[in-house]
């Protein structure tokens, strides 16, 4: 960057607060490529979307660009439910080795998974990899009360989960948010009251969102599910070079 201009402070990667966890949909390898020369610096983690890994004709070239650019990459948190449903845990994880990924999401938003077996899932992989655990529904009618929220979280925390991602899909539709995409605000006060921030990443892949959680806890919030198309402008939002937040870091109080 030029360097005239006083901005918030961002720290240099490898960062651990002011994450931007990207959603990879299904990337060419030369489209992936583009995404880490043009805004690799504010990509802190790729997730290959759901299962998409699993039918992706250049998915070993597309991990050897990300490799390239230092930006760890994990495959999407249904392809571990899905793998637990079907008795294949020892199976992908054998996949996850062979594709050199070290980092791993355990989630259980979309099958009818117990406690008790999620946490197992959870201390296993963290034995040799990074787990990000998943709390949250993905059914917008199916309202899970803020206390188990709390409790799921700290759970996988204790469990061996260096973070946990809060439920918010790619559509910004469920989880976090009501079915209009505004936050459940309440619910995310409770989490973050009892829960330290630094320790959840929030899915908020629509912009109003991510404004939201960076005017609540400023520019270091981790965030999920950005789309590759909006890297650059979630990091000028929390920099205050774009119109929603320049005055909330550079008003006259700033």
């Amino acid at each position: 960057m030029p360097g005239f201009l006083d901005l918030p402070e961002r720290p240099p990667k490898p960062r651990s607060v002011g994450l931007t966890h990207v959603i990879d949909a299904g990337l060419s390898a030369p489209a992936a490529d583009g995404l880490t020369r043009t805004a690799g610096d504010y990509v802190d983690l790729i997730r290959l979307g759901w299962g998409s890994a699993y039918v992706t004709a250049d998915l070993h070239e597309k991990l050897d660009r990300y490799r390239a650019a230092g930006i760890p990459v994990m495959l999407g948190g249904t392809l571990t439910e899905l793998a637990w449903l079907t008795g294949r845990v020892p199976e992908l994880r054998g996949w996850l080795e062979e594709l050199g990924i070290r980092h791993v999401e355990v989630a259980s938003g979309t099958v009818s998974m117990p406690d008790d077996d999620k946490l197992d899932l959870i201390r296993g992989f963290a034995d040799g990899f990074t787990v990000f655990a998943e709390v949250g529904e993905k059914d917008p009618a199916a309202l899970l009360a803020p206390y188990r929220w709390v409790s799921m979280i700290k759970s996988a925390l204790d469990s061996g989960a260096s973070y946990v991602i809060c439920e918010g899909r790619a559509t910004g539709d469920a989880g976090l948010y009501r079915p209009d995409g505004e936050p459940r605000t309440g619910l995310i006060d409770e989490i973050a009251h009892e829960v330290d921030p630094a320790r959840l990443i929030f899915e908020a892949p629509k912009k109003h969102q991510q404004i939201w959680f960076i005017e609540q806890f400023g520019p270091q919030v981790n965030l999920g599910n950005v789309l590759p198309d909006d890297v650059i402008s979630l990091e000028t939002l929390r920099l205050g070079l774009r119109a929603d937040t320049l005055l909330l870091f550079h008003g006259r109080d700033g």
